[in-house]
């Protein structure tokens, strides 16, 4: 089995192997994939107020200055409304995962779970987050954060900096760094009020909410100061066999293999919400062709979705985190299912047959994590 792999090459991916030899059903032909990655551990950093939120399109910043609104019982209830079960944002009709606490939970778990795979930042961060610069503050912009556990970490491990979360609701932990900030936005308006202001921006798994990824890429590069970090990571939406192939399904049959077809009932409500679901494939095309974009990396995560993989304490680990993330996106996702049209009994099918599945751990199946890293150009 191959080690670990700490080297970072740009247009580049490193191969850990995963031996095993299981067909997995599916209704076309499976098209290879060229290249697979290393689980490489990134450079991590030691870990070491209140959310001020803007809320709608009048109050979106024009800088990283703070906001002016405070949260009252009014606004939550404009951000937030039920449906199906589930508390979901109340500004994008492209996202409508939930963003309740079952759903936080889930998120602050899934960052666990990363940072134990892949580790905490990119290995440049360190680097362009240092107190060099007399009179510049560092800053740090979070599109989509979710739990906030990123950015939250973040802002301690760099508390000279200043930093920014957005998302379609307001972060609500109570224990917000001093120099960290909520503000409430869809990103899909653009970021004009954000260009030139930002040493790091980071997106994680925002993908289905975005109208026009390649565009977002393109206001990133203006956000970005002189030698800043754009950092991605992005899953397709699809699931993967024990030989790196993808299991490819249509909506046209309700049957097994189960959580691959679950998953191919999202991917198509979640396109036609309109969300780039695809994006995840050519993020890294994406980037390397922008003008603004130097030393572009691109590394790819094949993680296991459930512990079939008994190989070492490590990938076992690893397999529970992943399925134990799944069977709650499962119940996440039930709201977009249902709101496309889908019958619940089908939707309850679909989730129950997935389940078992997952708790039997015998199909292998992988789940494909793919980042870019890229430097915006210093001339």
């Amino acid at each position: 089995m191959a080690s670990f792999s700490h080297s970072y090459h740009s247009f580049n991916t490193h191969r850990r192997y995963f031996l095993s030899n299981t067909d997995m059903e599916s209704d076309t032909d499976d098209s290879d994939i060229g290249s697979t990655a290393s689980f490489p551990p990134f450079s991590r950093s030691p870990s070491v107020a209140s959310s001020r939120t803007s809320h709608n399109q009048s109050m979106r910043s024009a800088s990283p200055a703070p906001s002016v609104a405070s949260m009252t019982t009014s606004i939550l209830a404009q951000i937030y409304k039920e449906e199906y079960g589930r508390g979901l944002n109340n500004y994008s009709e492209v996202y409508r995962l939930p963003a309740d606490r079952e759903e936080l939970n889930r998120l602050d778990a899934q960052h666990v779970m990363f940072t134990e795979i892949m580790g905490k930042y990119a290995p440049c961060m360190d680097e362009i987050m240092a107190n060099d610069t007399p009179g510049e503050t560092k800053t740090i912009l979070d599109l989509g954060c979710g739990s906030g556990s990123w950015i939250m970490e973040a802002a301690r491990d760099y508390p000279h900096c200043g930093a920014v979360a957005v998302d379609l609701v307001p972060m609500q932990s109570v224990h917000l760094p001093a120099n960290l900030r909520s503000e409430v936005d869809d990103i899909n308006l653009g970021l004009e009020h954000f260009y030139g202001d930002f040493n790091v921006v980071h997106a994680r798994l925002i993908s289905s909410g975005i109208k026009d990824y390649e565009g977002l890429i393109n206001h990133i590069s203006m956000v970005l100061r002189p030698g800043g970090l754009m950092d991605l990571m992005e899953f397709d939406f699809h699931v993967y066999d024990d030989n790196y192939r993808r299991i490819e399904l249509d909506a046209s049959r309700i049957a097994g293999p189960w959580w691959p077809r679950w998953l191919t009932f999202l991917n198509f409500a979640a396109r036609n919400r309109g969300g780039d679901v695809d994006a995840a494939t050519y993020i890294h095309t994406w980037a390397a062709r922008h003008h603004a974009f130097e030393d572009v990396q691109y590394r790819e995560f094949w993680v296991p979705a459930s512990p079939w993989r008994r190989d070492s304490d490590f990938q076992i680990r690893m397999g529970v985190s992943m399925r134990d993330d799944i069977l709650s996106f499962l119940k996440s996702g039930r709201p977009l299912l249902l709101g496309s049209g889908l019958p619940e009994d089908v939707v309850d099918e679909l989730e129950r047959n997935a389940v078992m599945e997952l708790n039997c751990a015998r199909a292998r199946y992988y789940i494909r994590l793919q980042c870019v890293f890229a430097r915006k150009r210093r001339s």
